[in-house]
Order: structure tokens, then sequence, then C-alpha cells
């Protein structure tokens, strides 16, 4: 059982890890990528970094710093959150416990770029399978992804809809899933329908009928862990106070995923607020 999880291994989260570990509090942090600062060519305007350094050796960095305290650092995908009074992160091998969350993954800044998913987003098109299944009961239904995140969105799903089909758009599913589903790998070139989604169109011009599409492409992003939550968010951003709480008791969120101006100095301001907020809390709530 850790004090804290924090999802996300760049500046904001390595931050919120650094203060709670010294602090004397046990925390995890879980990582899959670097993020987008990982693809700065260069880094010229943070405090204190004269000399040349692109976004990878920064980060490195701050993981290192956060290693010589002995921060303990997974790189695995997160693919789901429960809170059960305690907080269960899932990754595709391991389930770890908390008794709080920091998400600093981040914002995805890319949507799949397929005709019809902003015009039928809300009327057929979700994000988030925990928060909307009970609207496809018995329902045919497909999930646009090809990982693990995918996968476990059709978990979700199962025991509630009539059928999924798991559309990878080209691309080949994970290997060495533990789940059985429909796969279609065509490509895709549209989403169609009148008031709601009705059907998939494919390159080749042949179509399927569909009731909903969930889309989970890639790993999870910051919102979709939060919605799993009951975290509010806005857009794309999660809405957190000053001492980035959010509306969920011990959920916490820092950096870009919270909006904004998307600045390290903001990152490493907002895992230090977060980090210090748990810290307070836990000391003031006797946890």
């Amino acid at each position: 059982m850790y004090d804290s999880i924090i999802i996300g291994k760049g500046p904001a989260g390595i931050t919120a890890a650094i203060y709670l570990k010294r602090a004397k509090f046990n925390c995890l942090v879980i990582g899959k990528d670097e993020g987008n600062l990982a693809r700065a060519d260069k880094i010229e305007n943070y405090y204190g970094v004269k000399e040349n350094i692109t976004g990878l050796e920064l980060i490195n960095k701050g993981i290192e710093q956060a290693k010589e305290l002995d921060v303990e650092i997974t790189d695995e995908e997160v693919i789901s959150i429960e809170d059960n009074g305690i907080f269960k992160v899932k990754t595709r091998d391991n389930m770890y416990e908390s008794k709080s969350i920091v998400i600093a993954t981040g914002v995805n800044r890319k949507k799949p770029i397929i005709k019809g998913i902003k015009e039928f987003e809300g009327k057929g098109i979700s994000y988030c399978a925990i928060c909307d299944a009970f609207f496809y009961k018995n329902k045919d239904v497909a999930i646009l992804g090809n990982g693990d995140y995918a996968l476990n969105e059709a978990k979700e799903l199962l025991p509630i809809v009539n059928s999924i089909t798991v559309l990878t758009n080209g691309k080949e599913l994970v290997q060495n899933r533990d789940i059985t589903v429909n796969e279609v790998t065509k490509e895709i070139k549209a989403f169609n329908g009148d008031r709601y989604i009705e059907n998939v169109e494919f390159v080749d011009n042949t179509k399927m009928n569909i009731d909903g599409i969930f889309i989970a492409e890639g790993i999870a992003s910051s919102t979709d862990l939060a919605r799993r939550l009951g975290v509010i968010t806005d857009k794309e951003h999660i809405l957190v106070n000053d001492d980035m709480e959010t509306n969920v008791k011990n959920v916490y969120a820092a950096g870009d995923c919270t909006g904004g101006i998307l600045q390290i100095p903001k990152a490493v301001y907002q895992g230090m607020a977060a980090g210090l907020s748990i810290i307070r809390n836990f000391r003031e709530g006797g946890k």
C-alpha cells in the first residue's frame, strides 16, 4: 500500500514524488513514456539551465534525482483506476493500491483524424466505457484502438453490451491478450449517421452498422483516467483548485493535464503544490 501513486514521470509527476519522498511518504511513480517534452530539441528558457539540453535529457535528469532519493519508478502503462475507498491502479501485469492519486500524464494533443468523430461526440461516440456503458445495454458497439487500453475498455463493456468489435484502423492488435474479441483491421474512412452514429465506413467502401463507438487509441490519457474516478473535466483538461485537488477526495492533478500555459515551470510548480497538499492533508487528517 502506497501513500500516493503518481501517474506520469515528467516534471510534474517527478516533482510531486520528490516532495513526498523527502517528507517520508511512500510513493510510486508509474510512467509508460516521457510525453511531449521528450520531443523538444532544445530547452533554453528554464531557470538554472544555461547549456543546451534536450527535453529528454531534462526528463532523465529529473528521474535520476528522484531515484537518488529511492523513489520507486516503474515503466508501465496504467489502463484503469478504481476507487473502492482505496485506489486500485491497474497496469497490464500488476495491480497497485494507494491512499491518494496524482494524475500527471500531460495532455493528449492528438485525436484520431477520422471524418465524423467531432460531429458524433456524445451522439454515439464516447471516450469512457465505465462512464457510458449503461447507455449501450444489449447493443452492438465498437472500440477504436489496438492496445491494452482498448482491450481493457472492452472488458468493461462485455457484461453489458450485446457485441463488441475492435477496430484497429489498419494497425495490429496487441498480442498476448487475455480476452477474445471480434476485430476488424481495415482502415476507417468515416463514421456516418443522421442524428446519431449508425455505421462505420471503411476505405474499401464497405460499411458496418454499429450503435456506438468508444475511442481508446494509444494509452489512456489524463482525462480518460480522471473520468473513470468521477473527476470533473473540461474538454481535455482536469479541473483543480489552487492546491491541485480535484472534486474527488485524495485525487490530484498537475502539469499540462490541468490546462493553461503548457510550460515546464508551471508543471514543476503544480507538482510541488500537489505533493505539499497531500502531505498537509494526510498529516492534518492523521492518515
